[in-house]
């Protein structure tokens, strides 16, 4: 199986910075597309940040110029870094994969367990 654990997620004030981490492990043969998602209460899942393993990235509008979305492929780890943080980014931030697992011989998307973004005014 192929675990996502992700952290960095916290209260900050509006205009401050957070940085969130996502280390996938496991039975992982390879990894594609990593990404960044988020859902704020009463909303849908909207996706944040996309980035393939050649490092070519998407963002949603919303976050163009305040995040930057990159990964380390030698440690199976997707960043988000978050800058100008606004009160609409509260969300519950989570992390996913598109993952080759070696042991079940399936490549599907994978997700993290979430982190809580809060920002304050």
């Amino acid at each position: 199986q192929v675990q996502l654990v992700e952290s960095g997620g916290g209260l900050v004030q509006a205009g401050g910075s957070l940085r969130l981490s996502c280390a996938a492990s496991g039975s992982i043969f390879s990894i594609n597309a990593m990404g960044w998602y988020r859902q704020a209460p009463w909303k849908q899942l909207e996706l944040v940040a996309t980035i393939t393993s050649g490092g070519s990235t998407n963002y949603a509008d919303s976050v163009k110029g305040r995040f930057t979305i990159s990964r380390d492929n030698a440690k199976n780890t997707v960043y988000l870094q978050m800058n100008s943080l606004k009160l609409e980014d509260t969300a519950v931030y989570y992390c996913s994969c598109n993952a080759h697992d070696f042991v079940l011989k399936v490549t599907r998307d994978y997700w993290g367990q979430g982190t809580q973004v809060t920002v304050s005014s």
